[in-house]
């Protein structure tokens, strides 16, 4: 088996638990889809976008510790907990590490597990043809669980799992169609994700200040023609004094002269314009009628390398945390 990346089937937002006995439920967990392809020699990790990711997670090199199949394609959500929940920041400070070093320092620092929920290649032979029920018969027999890799339980009914959800602030659900396919790159109602909060991926295009110190900040989009079009600020965030620190430093290297929003922003005034270098994975309520996030609260400052792909308008009707 040559080790090329696959697109991963995707859930679509949907607002109502479907019904009927061939649908079961599963958390969505705050963390990053990752694949773990392994070839019974050489070992690889990558994430939805098809980057690779396998320095990043040493600790699932050993395929044989958690699985008994020769050659396999796992499929998956990497997590890392804060205060007992799944938190994207601590992920993302796992996930954005560039050198051995610090990743041998994070590896206790933070910790990660691994939620497997699918298996597309099994010793040889191809699974992802095979109905949802069989491939998953098929991770209870050769998926290992351990203190790093556990197997993604079903619940059958997914509005108690909803509220379970609701009461512990998780993020939401995903409902599955157990006689479902896998579609490499696929997106379609057979997957379903019913979200209690939204989240999407913005640029940072202007600043406010307190005493010296960022503390909010103006958020956009692109739209179809590449324009950045401003869409709320934040000054609410899972960020440590040192992350705002660190965010104030950086900023001051950006500054810019213009606003790069297409529109105005309603916070123009006290803004201090930058160059939309900087991408955030932001969660918020809902919209209000003029197309500004409702609560919104920074999740994660993130390595964005290809930042109009990554932080556009399709993210807006249906978005994928």
């Amino acid at each position: 088996m040559e080790l090329k990346p696959i697109v991963p089937f995707e859930p679509i937002r949907v607002e109502r638990v479907p019904s009927g006995p061939e649908w079961i439920s599963q958390v969505k967990w705050d963390g990053v889809r990752m694949l773990v392809y392994y070839d019974g020699t050489n070992v690889k990790l990558w994430n939805r976008s098809g980057n690779d990711r396998t320095m990043q997670y040493p600790e699932l090199a050993d395929v044989g510790s958690y699985c008994r199949a020769g050659s396999v394609i796992l499929d998956g959500e990497l997590i890392a907990l804060e205060n007992g929940k799944p938190s994207f920041q601590q992920i993302m400070k796992r996930d954005q590490l560039r050198s051995d070093g610090k990743i041998r320092l994070a590896l206790n620092r933070i910790p990660v597990s691994y939620m497997v929920f699918d298996v597309l290649y099994c010793d040889g032979n191809w699974c992802n043809n095979r109905p949802l029920s069989e491939r998953q018969q098929l991770l209870e027999r050769i998926v290992v669980p351990n203190g790093l890799v556990q197997l993604v339980s079903n619940a059958q009914d997914g509005e108690v799992l909803l509220g379970v959800m609701r009461g512990y602030g998780m993020e939401g659900i995903v409902c599955k169609d157990l006689t479902s396919l896998y579609p490499w790159g696929g997106k379609d109602r057979r997957w379903q994700k019913i979200k209690l909060f939204r989240d999407l991926y913005a640029v940072i295009g202007g600043v406010t200040f307190r005493d010296n110190i960022v503390n909010a900040l103006l958020l956009g989009v692109y739209d179809e023609r590449g324009a950045l079009v401003y869409i709320g600020h934040a000054g609410s965030a899972k960020l440590t004094g040192a992350d705002w620190e660190r965010l104030t430093r950086r900023i001051e290297t950006i500054r810019a002269e213009e606003r790069p929003f297409a529109n105005k922003p309603e916070r123009s005034k006290d803004a201090i314009w930058v160059r939309p270098e900087i991408a955030v994975k932001v969660q918020f309520l809902n919209w209000t009628a003029d197309g500004v996030m409702r609560h919104p609260t920074i999740q994660s400052l993130l390595d964005a390398d290809h930042l109009e792909l990554l932080c556009t308008t399709r993210q807006l009707s249906d978005t994928d945390g």
